[in-house]
């Protein structure tokens, strides 16, 4: 049960049975090539198709501010994140942390070892629709105690959501208690982790932000 904070809505606790994660959900191929060759730097290999629909447990959507890593091997992404509620779909942001090590064995697999941080603040989707396009995402990484820009752009970098739910598996409607991540951005300087992640989406049109931040706590690897 995650709760939401809804701008011009009563805040609402929702029941998420359903997390979908959007991969390579890039406009411009020039930048999925480039996001697939800086993930196959570091041996994950690439996409059967893209974009790609990847079913990840709900129970890894976390609002906590410490996230619990197994290993130095894992990093944040930032992404737009759709939250389908009873009256509607939402907007906010996330973060795709996942397990490097692991996503060179499987990228599926690699979904399911770390938890998704998600906002807590929530957008109506037919306030930003039409400006989509101007929304900036943008995230921060605390490396060796140094808080960096690490990823930056805007979303019309990224498909727009009614073009990726209409590619999506089961059709476009997104039923409630549904999550899905919309695709990232390339990392400023290369993929690598951090001891804090801070994420932010931007709407300069509407003048608001919404952000989100969390401190990765590495457990230790015993065999």
């Amino acid at each position: 049960m995650l709760t939401f904070n809804r701008a011009g809505a009563e805040p609402i606790a929702l029941a998420i049975d359903t997390l979908v994660i959007a991969g390579w959900a890039g406009r411009d191929e020039a930048a999925i090539a480039h996001h697939i060759e800086e993930l196959a730097a570091i041996g994950v290999p690439p996409p059967s198709s893209v974009p790609v629909f990847y079913r990840v447990s709900a129970a890894t959507l976390t609002q906590d501010e410490r996230l619990e890593v197994l290993g130095p091997d894992s990093s944040g992404e930032v992404e737009p994140v759709l939250v389908s509620c009873p009256d509607g779909l939402w907007v906010g942001v996330g973060s795709d942390h996942t397990d490097r090590k692991a996503e060179t064995v499987g990228i599926a697999l690699s979904k399911q070892m770390c938890g998704k941080p998600v906002s807590r603040d929530l957008w109506r989707l037919e306030e930003v629709e039409a400006h989509w396009d101007s929304l900036m995402l943008r995230a921060f990484a605390t490396i060796r105690g140094e808080r960096v820009l690490y990823q930056e752009g805007p979303l019309s970098s990224l498909r727009p959501p009614r073009d990726l739910l209409a590619r999506r598996p089961g059709g476009p409607d997104l039923p409630a208690g549904t999550v899905m991540f919309g695709g990232t951005l390339a990392a400023i300087g290369g993929i690598r982790p951090a001891e804090r992640f801070e994420m932010e989406l931007h709407d300069p049109v509407l003048g608001r932000t919404i952000r989100h931040g969390y401190r990765i706590e590495t457990l230790p690897v015993v065999s």
